[in-house]
């Protein structure tokens, strides 16, 4: 027995595609090729190879200063759980309390540090806009920190 596509039920109401509505799409604006479009663009700042220098320069501070961070809040965590095989003494206790508050304080101090060197980073490179919304994230962070202190 044969079928052919015309004799399948589906139960699927017929649309006819062929009358389509078609969007226009203008055509793409001419594009200019050249090495300082290939970097993004911010307005009242003159790209030059030096800005492309300093701005490399402070993405490779802020990633090394994130391992860095990482790896000692790491390191100090690893510390304090090798020293719970140790037999138990209240100098063992002290130490892995010590290092464990070393480690989660590296962990919180490593993005705000981070903040700093980005803030510094754009006021060098002229971004004076984003330079002041990290300097005022850092005001908000020393008002908070303010605050819990004295509660």
């Amino acid at each position: 027995m044969t079928t052919s596509a015309s004799s399948v039920v589906t139960g699927a109401i017929p649309v006819n595609l062929e009358n389509a509505v078609r969007a226009k799409v203008p055509p793409p604006l001419p594009r200019r090729v050249s090495a300082a479009s290939a970097a993004p663009v911010v307005p009242g700042v003159e790209l030059t190879p030096a800005h492309v220098k300093r701005a490399e320069a402070g993405e490779q501070w802020i990633s090394r200063l994130l391992r860095v961070g990482a790896t000692c809040s790491g390191g100090l965590f690893l510390a304090s759980l090798a020293l719970e095989f140790l037999p138990q003494s209240e100098t063992v206790h002290v130490a892995i309390d010590v290092l464990r508050k070393g480690a989660a304080s590296a962990l919180l101090v490593t993005p705000v540090v981070r903040l700093v060197v980005a803030g510094t980073t754009l006021g060098i490179r002229g971004e004076w806009k984003y330079a002041l919304y990290a300097a005022g994230v850092l005001g908000l962070l020393a008002v908070a920190v303010g605050a819990g202190l004295h509660a």
